[in-house]
């Protein structure tokens, strides 16, 4: 049975501050509700967004954060809602309350999917304050837990930015996916089960982007390493990852393949890919590795075949 699971911003964690509570000591008299209809767009086509979105409403043509009412009060809390097939699901959302005129309005949400993917995402969040400046702040990789200088995978992570006149218009908008996904697909040459003295496979994928800018989604610092583990499959013949989401890479990523031996020993592989992890793509990699013999070494390995959605590597045997 496929799992289903719906990421969410608020799992984020963004830490709120605010200076004062409100702007106002009385409530504009035309404070507006918009009604929202959101889509995603796709590499192949459009279709409705499912999901969790959040809406950062800023001053008409800047990145400065207006803000939302609240119960009559002008607050740093932004629009919060649930959407099902492009539509607002559900009571526990929160709308944003807007008065008349135009605003310029950041858009970011995770969407639901119905296929597993890497079940631990993790990322750096903003603060955010009065009067942000939301092009000055960034969502970034958060360190592995093995201090060892990598970073672990992000969540899937959509974005759009679009002026609205509220009272005017309904918001309607087409998110894009700011990251790339990756699916590592491992077997031996002649598709026979792996050793069982293979304790550990483990990926590292570098010229990751270390940030995400918060209003242009344009990502930076193409320096760092990714690291995921790879799963043994029931029949023992492949290694494998449910999809792990990345940021941005840089030209040419170095792909690591690192296995760890029962007696302690770990052996490495590494090629450059072709082509760089670019947004809104998946790259699916097909691995071919020779037979792994307990105290063998790694050989080298050569990628043979290259398009927009797989690479198949070949390894000779370690023996």
């Amino acid at each position: 049975m496929k799992r289903v699971i719906i990421g969410t911003l608020c799992t984020l964690v963004i830490a709120f501050s605010c200076s004062k509570g409100s702007e106002q000591s009385t409530p504009p008299s035309n404070l507006i509700t918009p009604r929202i209809s959101v889509d995603i767009n796709n590499a192949q086509n459009q279709e409705p967004f499912t999901g969790i979105l959040e809406m950062y409403p800023c001053e008409a043509g800047s990145s400065i954060y207006y803000g939302n009412y609240i119960n009559g009060k002008l607050t740093i809390f932004n629009g919060y809602y649930t959407i099902v097939k492009g539509d607002v699901f559900g009571q526990n959302n929160r709308e944003l309350h807007l008065p008349i005129g135009n605003y310029n309005i950041v858009y970011w949400g995770t969407p639901k999917y119905d296929e597993p993917i890497h079940n631990s995402p993790a990322i750096n969040s903003p603060g955010l304050s009065n009067h942000a400046d939301l092009s000055q702040l960034y969502f970034s990789l958060r360190k592995s837990s093995d201090n060892d200088g990598t970073y672990i995978p992000v969540y899937d992570l959509v974005y759009a930015i679009k002026e609205t006149a509220i009272g005017e218009e309904d918001i309607q908008t087409s998110l894009r996916r700011v990251g790339s996904g990756l699916k590592v697909i491992v077997r031996q040459e002649d598709n026979s089960v792996f050793n069982p003295d293979i304790t550990n496979m483990q990926v590292y994928i570098g010229s990751i982007a270390e940030q995400i800018n918060f209003y242009t989604a344009v990502a930076e610092n193409m320096t760092k390493t990714v690291k995921f583990d790879l799963y043994r499959s029931e029949d023992g013949t492949v290694m494998s990852n449910p999809t792990v989401m990345l940021f941005p890479s840089g030209p040419d990523p170095l792909l690591e393949l690192v296995i760890t031996l029962a007696d302690g020993s770990t052996h490495k592989l590494s090629q450059t890919l072709n082509s760089t992890l670019s947004p809104n793509t998946l790259l699916t990699l097909n691995i071919v590795i020779g037979k792994i013999l307990p105290g063998g070494n790694p050989g080298d390995f050569s990628i043979e075949d290259w398009n927009e959605a797989s690479e198949t590597i070949e390894f000779p045997t370690i023996e």
